[in-house]
């Protein structure tokens, strides 16, 4: 051991994506195998995110040729069997500190008397009209206040790109990029400026290679 603390966690076992989905529990990570009786783990991705399930999902499995499946269901990492012990420790020392994250950065955003404490995590996008910033959020949920786009990109941390210059656009949320628009994963579209297609590229890209996708 290198002396760092273990967090406290609990462990629970499914013997198939039928008992996980019917536990209705909302866990931090969970760890999926692909190859699985009734509900394969991808399926069983797919549908927890249309719960708006937000656990940190991990594929634990043999087939290589089925990565690009998991992350469209907005997979956490990829881990290959057998599993490599280091890989595995960095996986688990990125997911520990996305949680942390997770908890911890949160915008404050001010309406008059009134404010809202806003999960960075939990923002999609964000645009400005007119003189308001609009922020839409992963429970479907959008509050809107007066401010300009520049000062709400300063609170933000490398998770958003600058799309447009109208839009503000969470990477952890972004599943492709076509014809001028930015596709989302709960189905929707923002546009992104001909001049910084190529860079949300690179930035989608170099965001993926850091969290080691």
């Amino acid at each position: 051991m290198d002396g760092r603390k273990i967090p406290s966690y609990s462990v629970a076992g499914f013997s198939n994506g039928c008992a996980l989905l019917e536990s209705d529990c909302n866990f931090d990570i969970v760890f999926l195998d692909i190859q699985m009786d009734d509900l394969d783990g991808i399926e069983t991705a797919k549908l927890l995110r249309q719960r708006r399930n937000r656990s940190l999902l991990i594929f634990v499995t043999v087939l290589k040729e089925c990565v690009f499946n998991a992350f469209e269901a907005e997979a956490y990492d990829y881990l290959l069997k057998p599993l490599d012990s280091n890989h595995f420790e960095r996986t688990m020392d990125r997911a520990v500190s996305t949680l942390a994250q997770r908890t911890d950065k949160s915008i404050v955003i001010r309406r008059g008397s009134s404010c809202d404490v806003v999960p960075l995590a939990q923002i999609v996008y964000c645009e400005v009209q007119g003189r308001k910033v609009y922020v839409h959020q992963g429970d479907g949920k959008t509050i809107d206040y007066y401010d300009n786009l520049e000062n709400f990109e300063r609170q933000m941390d490398r998770r958003f790109f600058r799309c447009h210059r109208s839009y503000l656009v969470n990477l952890d949320y972004v599943r492709g990029c076509n014809a001028g628009q930015v596709m989302l994963s709960q189905g929707g579209k923002i546009p992104v400026s001909r001049l910084r297609e190529r860079d949300l590229t690179q930035a989608l890209l170099r965001y993926m290679k850091e969290r080691n996708f």
